[in-house]
Parts: structure tokens; C-alpha cells; sequence
């Protein structure tokens, strides 16, 4: 998130500009109505959802709409969508990783497109923010990254301490349409409060992130909360509702992307 401050007429507003991230290519199908709304785009590359097929089509409507690209590897684990931890070889998980990220550096190399960032999905991002043994496990798959491609992990994460400590590039994440804990873990999606689905409701949890850089948690508390780019996931039911409404109101709040 970039802030400035633009003085005239004797007096100053202070105006933010912001990354809106999206996770797309994972069978939704509603890519070309969410491009204009959004500034990055975090693609399914074959872990837990996503083809050739798809790869090829959603990096086409991202190069026609001038949204950068990042690849969005996961377990390797279709059947539970990713959303579930696996235990599996560090080899293993290593050899998946790097084939997801590869298979859609590929298609990006076809559209003489660079790769703008990597930002795990579902469980391994989860998981990776609270495991350092699998943080450093990810962290080595994805070592050949390290200078030219930015790393979406959430703020205050050991995933974002070891990249860090590893010289890596990073990016804090928010969720504009999750609920956080009280520790900046995100509310399961298990429990019905998970999500937030309104318009308005997005748009109040979003702007505190924005502005005073603190999120408003489940159980009312003010946390201290930085970020870089802000998520809104691609299979939340109401999201075209909810970007459309976000792009007339943002403005008001001297907020542009």
C-alpha cells in the first residue's frame, strides 16, 4: 500500500493507493467480469485447482487488463481443493511446488510476461505462517525466486520472518473478505462467521486496514495490522456485487488502485 500526500489550495489530502488481489483459474469462470476491478490475480497452477487451459486463458484476460500475475501453488491436493493439511515428504512437496510455479512461468514466457509474484494458497499458506520447519521447506522450493519475484505472505508471520531473514522480496497480505482472530490467524472457514459477503461490510473491514494499518477482530478487538495488498478470494459468492460496490466507494475515502 502506498500513501501520499497531495497539498494545494492551502491544504493537504492524504491518498492511499492499493493492490487488489484476487485468486482466479480455480473453476469459477467469472475471470473476465472480476479483471477490471482488481490489480493483481494469483493463478491456480495444478495443485489444487487449474490446467494449461485455464492457465493460458486468465493470463490473456490479465495481459489484456494490465493485472500483474502471480502463481498460486498449493498442496497437491484437488480433491479437498487444497483447503487441507497434508503430510507429505519434504521432497515431495518441494518437487509439486516447483512444478506448479513452473508450469505457469511457462505460459507467462509465451506472453513475454514476467511473474510478478507467488502467493501459496489455502492450507499451505496457513500452514507456512505458523511452521517454521515448513516455512524453510517452502521457502528452499521457491529459492530461485528469491530476487525477481515478490512472496504474498500475511504480516506479523514466520513465513514473513524467514523470508525476510533469506532476502527475499515480500508483500504483506489482508483478507478484505475473511474475519481475523484476535492472533491475525483467519477465522476457519468451518465456522459461519468465517466470511464476509456484504458490500458494506467488506468495505468497513477494508478501510481500517487501509488507513490506520489495524483490522477489527472477530471478537471486537483492535489489532495492529500491516499490509501490501489486499485479497479477495475468487470463490466468495456476492464477489462481483462486492468489487463493483468497492470501486464507487473507495474513491470517496481517497482511496484509488
Amino acid at each position: 500500500m502506498f500513501k501520499y500526500i497531495s497539498c494545494f489550495e492551502s491544504f493537504c489530502k492524504v491518498m492511499y493507493k492499493i493492490d487488489i488481489n484476487c485468486d482466479l483459474g480455480e473453476g469459477m469462470g467469472n475471470e473476465e467480469a472480476l479483471m477490471p476491478f482488481i490489480t493483481s490475480c494469483n493463478i491456480a497452477c495444478g495443485g489444487h485447482a487449474g490446467d494449461r487451459k485455464t492457465m493460458m486463458r486468465v493470463v490473456a484476460l490479465a495481459a489484456g487488463n494490465g493485472v500483474l500475475v502471480g502463481a498460486h501453488p498449493s498442496y497437491p491436493d484437488r480433491e479437498h481443493f487444497g483447503r487441507k493439511t497434508l503430510d507429505i515428504p519434504e521432497r515431495e512437496l518441494t518437487k509439486s511446488i516447483l512444478a506448479q510455479i513452473s508450469a505457469l512461468e511457462r505460459i507467462l514466457k509465451l506472453s513475454n510476461l514476467p511473474l510478478n509474484h507467488i502467493k501459496p494458497h489455502g492450507a499451505l499458506y496457513n500452514d507456512i505462517a505458523i511452521n517454521r520447519r515448513l516455512a524453510k521447506v517452502f521457502l528452499r522450493a521457491i529459492s530461485g525466486y528469491r530476487e525477481k519475484t515478490y512472496l504474498y505472505v500475511p504480516y506479523g508471520s514466520i513465513i514473513a520472518e524467514e523470508a525476510l531473514l533469506n532476502g527475499f522480496r515480500i508483500k504483506y497480505e489482508a483478507f478484505m473478505d475473511r474475519n481475523y482472530n484476535s492472533d491475525l490467524s483467519l477465522v476457519p472457514r468451518s465456522q459461519e462467521n468465517a466470511l464476509i459477503g456484504d458490500p458494506e461490510a467488506v468495505l468497513g473491514h477494508l478501510l481500517p486496514m487501509v488507513v490506520r494499518e489495524e483490522v477489527i477482530t472477530i471478537t471486537g478487538k483492535v489489532v495492529k495490522l500491516r499490509a501490501d495488498t489486499f485479497c479477495i478470494h475468487g470463490d466468495t459468492p456476492a464477489i462481483l456485487q462486492i468489487l463493483t460496490y468497492l470501486s464507487k466507494e473507495l474513491p470517496k475515502h481517497k482511496i484509488s488502485l
